[in-house]
């Protein structure tokens, strides 16, 4: 997937988005923006997009930290760090479990820990702008290995 940016104009727009990007998506996905940003919006797209649920089943997992939608054969899971303040607190999820099991993973405010996420991501970043109105920029980032700059 190449880097892209979008606007949506409702809620409705959002969990489009999310549902068309949906097929396209694999491995980590961080979902970036501030509180009201969308990100759990676009996470009901996506899951849905998926067909391991149906919009209104997704909720944002502030206080349980990890959702999973549908079964092992196909899962989904929604993990939001924000009530996390150490990478020892995130360690105990079992994230590199997650990301090495195939899954799409799903994770809100994960950019506040960097050296817990894949090399390889899916970057999606929202920002609020009026009302309803979302500008939505989506990218695949690839980290180098430190000793790849290094020499």
């Amino acid at each position: 997937m190449e880097s892209s940016t979008h606007l949506t104009n409702s809620e409705e727009e959002t969990i489009e988005l999310g549902r068309s990007l949906a097929p396209h998506l694999s491995g980590a996905v961080l979902l970036i923006g501030n509180l009201g940003a969308g990100k759990t919006t676009m996470t009901k797209g996506i899951v849905e997009g998926r067909g391991v649920a149906a919009v209104e089943e997704v909720s944002s997992p502030t206080f349980t930290l990890v959702h999973q939608y549908g079964t092992s054969d196909n899962p989904v899971f929604h993990i939001d760090l924000y009530r996390l303040d150490e990478a020892r607190e995130v360690e105990t999820l079992g994230l590199d479990d997650l990301f090495a099991s195939g899954a799409l993973v799903l994770l809100e405010w994960a950019e506040r820990f960097p050296a817990l996420l894949p090399r390889d991501r899916t970057e999606i970043r929202l920002k609020a702008l009026d009302d309803d109105s979302r500008e939505i920029h989506i990218t695949h980032v690839t980290v180098p290995h430190v000793t790849d700059t290094v020499r």
